[in-house]
C-alpha cells in the first residue's frame, strides 16, 4: 500500500470559458468538480497505474462531505481523511479555451484545532505500518504547525517508510530538515529555498541542506534529477498545450511508483514525465490521456544523464 498525505484536501472546480478576460461577465461553457488537493491527484493516477493506495489528512463540512463521496467507489483507494470541524476549501480552476491557459483560485483551507491534529497524527503513525512508501503533498491549513511535515518526515523515516515531499515555502525548508528521500519542488519553489535560480546549482544546495534525492519540475523543459546515484534530466519531445493543473502530481505519482517498484531512476523519471504531460492533455486533475501517456513512454520521453558527480 501507498499513503498520501493531503492535509488540505479540497473540492476541485474547474470552469471552461471561450477567452477569459479581466473586468468582463463570461458565460462558463463546462464546469466540472471533483475531490483534489495533491495528495488525492496522486492517489488517482497510483491507482490508474495499479497500486492500492489509502489518502489520509482533513476533511469537514459538506464540502469535506463531497469530497469524501467523490472518493467512494475509485478503484484501489481507501478513504482514511480524518474529520475536522471547518469546511474543506474549494479551488477553482478557470480554462481559457482560446489560448488554453489555466487561472487557478485556491482557499485556505479550513482552521485545525490541536485536537484534530493530535488525532490525525495517531491516524498516521498507525497508517505507515503497513504502508510502502508515504507522499507528504500540498500546503497547510491554518492551525497546522509551520513545521508539521518535519515531525511526518521523521515518522516516516522511524517507521522505514521512504517518504516523498512535496510543498512549498517555509512547510518544505522546516521538512527539508528532516532528511525525507526525495523533494518535487517546481523551479520557483527551489529558487526560493535556495536562493539560486540555476536549477542544477540549487538541486544540489536542497541536497546538501537534507534531501536525499531531489527532482525539480523545469515546466515544459520536463524534469532534473539530481540523486546519490547520479544526475538526468527527462523532457518531452514537444510541448504539449492544455490544463496543466495537476501535471505535478501525475510526476509524483510516476516516480513514487517507480520507487515502490524498484525501476531504476531514468525509468522513473520518463514514466513521471509522461504521465505529467499526458495529464496536461486530460480535462481534470487526476486524470491522464492513457493513449498519450503509453504513447509517450514507449518512444517519446528522453533522459540524458548530466556529466559530473551528483
Amino acid at each position: 500500500m501507498i499513503l498520501t498525505v493531503t492535509l488540505n484536501t479540497a473540492l476541485d472546480i474547474t470552469y471552461r470559458v471561450q477567452g477569459l478576460r479581466p473586468h468582463a461577465s463570461h458565460r462558463v461553457t463546462e464546469v466540472t468538480e471533483r475531490s483534489g488537493g495533491k495528495g488525492l491527484n496522486v492517489a488517482r493516477v497510483l491507482a490508474a497505474l495499479g497500486h492500492e493506495v489509502t489518502v489520509t489528512g482533513f476533511a469537514g463540512g459538506t464540502t469535506g462531505g463531497v469530497v469524501r463521496a467523490g472518493l467512494t467507489g475509485v478503484r484501489g483507494v481507501t478513504d482514511a481523511l480524518v474529520p475536522v470541524a471547518g469546511a474543506t476549501r474549494r479551488t477553482v480552476a478557470v480554462v481559457d479555451e482560446r489560448t488554453g491557459d489555466t487561472t487557478q483560485l485556491n482557499e485556505p483551507g479550513p482552521a485545525v484545532a490541536p485536537a484534530e491534529w493530535s488525532a490525525f497524527q495517531e491516524t498516521y503513525e498507525d497508517l505507515l505500518t503497513g504502508a510502502a512508501a508515504v507522499a507528504l503533498c500540498g500546503s497547510l491549513p491554518p492551525g497546522v504547525p509551520v513545521g508539521a511535515y518535519g515531525g511526518l518526515v521523521r515518522a516516516a523515516r522511524a517507521a522505514g517508510v521512504p517518504v516523498l515531499l512535496d510543498t512549498s515555502g517555509e512547510p518544505l525548508r522546516r521538512g527539508l530538515a528532516a532528511r525525507p528521500d526525495l523533494i518535487k519542488p517546481n523551479a520557483d519553489e527551489l529558487a526560493e529555498l535556495t536562493g539560486s535560480h540555476e536549477p542544477l546549482r540549487a538541486a544540489q544546495a536542497a541536497r546538501r541542506r537534507g534531501a536525499r534525492s531531489v527532482v525539480a519540475s523545469l515546466g515544459a523543459e520536463g524534469l532534473l534529477a539530481v540523486t546519490p546515484e547520479g544526475r538526468w534530466r527527462a523532457a518531452p519531445p514537444t510541448r504539449v498545450r492544455g490544463n496543466p493543473t495537476g501535471a505535478g502530481d501525475s510526476a509524483v505519482a510516476g516516480l513514487l511508483s517507480g520507487l515502490v517498484e524498484h525501476l531504476p531512476w531514468p525509468d522513473r523519471l520518463a514514466r513521471a514525465v509522461a504521465l505529467s504531460a499526458a495529464t496536461v492533455l486530460a480535462p481534470v486533475a487526476g486524470e491522464f490521456d492513457r493513449a498519450a501517456y503509453e504513447e509517450l513512454l514507449g518512444r517519446g520521453v528522453a533522459v540524458t544523464a548530466e556529466a559530473g558527480a551528483a
